[in-house]
This record gives structure tokens, sequence and C-alpha cells, in this order.
């Protein structure tokens, strides 16, 4: 008789069914829930829903049963917009807390259109909860090991990331150099914030964070010079974004990366005070501390020679010669 009861479906009132308080799923888009129920007042609800029957006692001592969704969080959210008043649904027995935990995770997991974040969610609950490996959830999944383990380790990102992930702001192919730079916070945000605002493309994006890996594991001999480096960072630091200098052997250039049209007007006009004598006291903190740039003495003479030096210093140093 309990499988009979399992194995059938019924009308049951929507008001009598309970929100699962299993959901992995975070993010329902409106848009998509309105074109369900558009689907739903047309056709009806095509799949039933899954729930647990629950009777609970009444304050006057009665009985009254309810229903505790399983599966069909979208199906049950777009009914209510459609304004059923029933919804078929196929009623589980004998299940514990822990099953229907089970259940609603792994019915979450098998739809495609669960975003990154959830899905990552999903796998840890099973994990703390159930105690299961990676193996187990790839198992249950249809996946490889790999995967649940990749997919895990989107976790490790900042907060920010994440909601940006699972609204769409960034796509998940646009984590894997992010988390290249676990270990250097400052510069990931930089990259995730070029990543938004500019759109570059993963591929663009794994580059630059291929670059920096490699220039902070070069071997001492091969480094840039380091007092170069100290001035990109002291430069990075008080304009808030990446700075890079490109030492050349007569001058050089400094590139500014912005990220909005408010922050290239706040460089500009940094740039005009600059320029006009009227905001020397950051610029000259750093022309102070940088270093004489030695030119070859050659045929011309002294003076051409210290004409030359002078000149090659206002190339790598003047902020007129920022390149954005």
């Amino acid at each position: 008789m309990q499988e009979k009861v399992s194995n059938s479906i019924f009308w049951i009132d929507l008001e009598k069914v309970l929100p699962n308080p299993y959901q992995p799923r975070r993010e329902f888009e409106e848009a998509k829930l309105i074109d369900l129920a558009d689907s739903i007042r047309q056709y009806g609800v095509l799949q039933p829903l899954v729930v647990s029957r629950v009777e609970r006692v009444k304050d006057d001592g009665g009985l009254v049963t309810e229903y505790e969704l399983i599966a069909g969080e979208r199906r049950l959210r777009a009914s209510k917009i459609a304004g059923l008043a029933q919804v078929p649904a196929i009623i589980r027995t004998g299940d514990d807390a822990m099953m229907k935990l089970e259940l609603a995770i792994i019915e979450n997991l098998q739809r495609e259109d669960l975003n990154a974040v959830d899905r990552a969610r999903a796998f840890l609950r099973l994990i703390d909860e159930f105690k299961f490996t990676h193996t187990q959830i790839g198992k249950k999944m249809g996946k490889s090991r790999e995967y649940v383990s990749n997919t895990l380790r989107l976790l490790q990102l900042s907060e920010e990331i994440l909601n940006a992930l699972s609204e769409g702001k960034i796509s998940e192919g646009h984590t894997r150099p992010l988390m290249m730079l676990g270990d250097r916070p400052d510069e990931q945000m930089v990259l995730f914030k070029e990543i938004l605002y500019k759109k570059i493309s993963v591929r663009e994006a794994e580059r630059i964070a291929r670059r920096i890996a490699v220039e902070r594991a070069r071997k001492p001999e091969l480094m840039p010079d380091p007092e170069i480096m100290e001035i990109e960072e002291r430069l990075g630091e008080a304009l808030g974004t990446r700075v890079h200098i490109e030492k050349r052997e007569n001058g050089g250039q400094i590139t500014i990366d912005f990220f909005t049209n408010e922050d290239l007007a706040s460089l500009v006009d940094l740039m005009k005070h600059a320029q006009a004598g009227d905001a020397n006291a950051m610029m000259k903190r750093f022309e102070d501390s940088l270093p004489p740039v030695p030119v070859p003495a050659d045929d011309r003479g002294t003076e051409e020679a210290t004409k030359s030096e002078k000149s090659g210093e206002e190339d790598l140093y003047n902020v007129s010669n920022f390149s954005i």
C-alpha cells in the first residue's frame, strides 16, 4: 500500500505545500519564472512535484496535514505566479530528514541551469552533512572526481567574486585565472575588476594571471629591477590600480589601468594638475626616490650626454607620458 501511495499522483492544495528547507538553489531568475508561469497557464504542470506528508498538531489539539516540498521549487513558485489552486504531486513516505536533504540536493544538481556557486555549495553540504567523498559525489552526479574538486575550489574565492559569478557578471571560465592568484588577494581583486569592467576574455585574463605568477616566481637574477618594481607598487597603491613600468634603453613608458569612465577622469585630472605644478606633492615623493638613469658618454660631449640623460629621465618618469 505504501509503495502504491508513493507512486501515485495526487492533486493537492497549493497553499498546503511548504517550501523545501533543504533547497540548495539560492538564485531564481524572475523572468524565467514568469515564462514558466505563462507555460503553466497554457499547458498546466506537466511534471508533478515531489513532496512528503507532514502532520502538525494545531493549538486546539486537532491535526492538520501539510506537504513539504522535496523537488520542484521552480514549478511551485511559477504555479503561485500563475494563480493555480492545486498542483499535481507525488507523495513520498518513509523518508527521514537526511534522505529528504539528499534528494533535494541531488535533484537540483541534476538540473543543467544550476549556477556554479550553488552547485559548489551543494557539494559542500553533501560533504559536511553526509560525509561523502569527492568520488562518491561524482558517481551520484555522473561526473569525475576532478570535476567535483574543481567545483569546490570556487568557494575559495571572495564573496564579492562569488556573487558576480552567481549573477552571471563573470563566467565560470574567468574563475580559473582568478584562482591562480589566490595567494595574492590584492592582485586577484584588480584582475577581477578588469574582468568585470573591461569585459576581458577568459584567454586574456589567463594571460595576465600567468604573467603575474611568472614574474613573482622568477629567479633573482632574472627578476626585473627591484627599484622599478617598488615604484610600480607604490604608484599602484596611490592610484588604486595596476601600474606597469616598461624600462627601455633610453627612457621608458608607464601604463596605468583604469576600470570606469570615472576612474579615467580622475587620472586625467591628476595628470593635468601634475603638469600645471598644482599636484606635485605626491609625484615629487616618487621623483625624489628615483635613481639617476646613467647614459653612456658618446662623441657628442659632456653637455649633449647630460641632455640625453635628463631626456631619458623625463621619458621614464614624467606623468605626461603615462599610457592608458
